[in-house]
C-alpha cells in the first residue's frame, strides 16, 4: 500500500515530480504517481482526492503550475498533509504557481516548497512520515550526515587547492 500520493496536473511537470519520487525511493517509502487535472477532469480528481485516505496515503505531494489549484483542492478534500510543488512557468517564472499554492484560506493549509522543489517535497514527506517511524527517522539522520560530510569534503578541497583550481575542475 502506497504511503504517499504524487500527483501533477500535466506530464510537463514530470521531471520535477520525479525528483520527489527519487527521494522517496532513497528512503524506501512507497508511493503512487499519477497525472490528473482538477480543471479538465474534475470528477476523476474528486474521486482521487476523496479516495486517497482509503488507499492508505499519509501525505500527498501535488505539483502544479499557473493557477495551481491542484494542491489546494487536494488539501480541501484530503484530511492529512499536502505538500505543494509550484512549477516554473514561462510567463511569470513560477511566481504565479507559488502564490497560488501558498495563499490558501485559513483552515486549508498546504505545505509549500520552492519553485520546482520536487526533491524537497519528497524529503518533507519523509520527515512527516518519520514522526511515527523510527527506522525512517534514522535514514533521514544518516542522509543529513551524508550532506554534512559532502560539504566538509568540498571545503577541505577548496582549502587544499585554492579557489582558482577549484573553479577549473
Amino acid at each position: 500500500m502506497a504511503q504517499v500520493g504524487i500527483v501533477m496536473g500535466s506530464d510537463s511537470d514530470l521531471k520535477v515530480m520525479a525528483k520527489a519520487a527519487e527521494m522517496l525511493d532513497k528512503f524506501g517509502i512507497s508511493y503512487e504517481m499519477t497525472i490528473i487535472s482538477a480543471h479538465r477532469e474534475p470528477d476523476e480528481f474528486f474521486a482521487y482526492a476523496k479516495g486517497a485516505e482509503a488507499k492508505g496515503f499519509k501525505v500527498i505531494i501535488a505539483g502544479a503550475g499557473m493557477a495551481a489549484h491542484l494542491p489546494g483542492m487536494c488539501a480541501a478534500l484530503f484530511p492529512m498533509p499536502v505538500i505543494g510543488v509550484p512549477m516554473h512557468t514561462t510567463s511569470l517564472g513560477g511566481r504565479d504557481s507559488l502564490y497560488s499554492i501558498v495563499q490558501m484560506p485559513s483552515g486549508i493549509p498546504v505545505a509549500t516548497v520552492a519553485i520546482n522543489g520536487g526533491a524537497n517535497a519528497g524529503i518533507l514527506a519523509a520527515k512527516i512520515l518519520a514522526t511515527s517511524d523510527p527506522e525512517l527517522l534514522a535514514k533521514l539522520k544518516a542522509y543529513s550526515q551524508e550532506m554534512k560530510e559532502g560539504v566538509m569534503k568540498k571545503a577541505d578541497k577548496l582549502q587544499e587547492i585554492g579557489y582558482q583550481a577549484y573553479l577549473e575542475q
